[in-house]
């Protein structure tokens, strides 16, 4: 099971909380959720957001780290996956420097996400490398699946934005997770309870 991050795993979007510390968040907020609703290309977007980030101390990242919130059940469904010798694996178009202490507190196996740039303990604004865009995230999957041994009709992608459309169209099943209008229309299912514990139920 492939899982989007910001407002998927997370309750947060990190990014806004990031620009909140650069007194951008109402700029960025509306950014992504232009993004997210697919209006925008998301690589411009991210790059446009992340500027507003650059002069920031490398330690907002920590402190950003601490602050973001595990969605109610993701927990449970990590573990459930698990126990039936399954893998949960993280993709998303946020930032490695934010995904892996959220991995700590969850417990899933595999991740991906942008690089936010440091250079003399600031934030540069841009990104290390190759954006984790729509594309990316539909490629993740196809990777890690192949990686595992797992057929391609064996994974469930999970998502809330435009973003995650490419990955839930290569999926086995795809979930919108409360998620924007365009996901819902072309998800498989679509949970509108925050609570991803309900979703063990698909688990084979």
């Amino acid at each position: 099971m492939v899982f989007d991050v910001d407002s998927t795993l997370i309750n947060d979007e990190a990014i806004e909380l990031l620009a909140a510390r650069a007194g951008k968040r109402e700029e960025v907020a509306e950014v992504t959720e232009r993004a997210m609703r697919g209006e925008l290309d998301f690589e411009a977007s991210l790059r446009q957001r992340v500027l507003t980030l650059a002069g920031l101390d490398e330690s907002v990242l920590d402190s950003v780290s601490k602050e973001l919130s595990p969605t109610q059940g993701a927990k449970e469904l990590i573990a459930a996956i698990h126990e039936r010798g399954g893998q949960a694996a993280a993709v998303s178009g946020g930032f490695i420097q934010l995904l892996v202490p959220v991995k700590e507190k969850l417990g899933f196996d595999i991740e991906r996400a942008n690089t936010l740039e440091v250079v003399d303990g600031k934030l540069t604004g841009q990104v290390v490398g190759k954006v984790i865009d729509r594309q990316a995230k539909a490629d993740a999957l196809l990777e890690w699946a192949s990686k595992l041994g797992v057929p391609q009709h064996r994974t469930i992608a999970v998502g809330d934005g435009a973003n995650d459309l490419g990955m839930m169209e290569v999926a086995g099943l795809s979930v919108a997770f409360c998620a924007k209008p365009v996901v819902q229309q072309k998800a498989k299912i679509a949970l509108n309870e925050r609570d991803l514990s309900l979703l063990i139920q698909l688990l084979p």
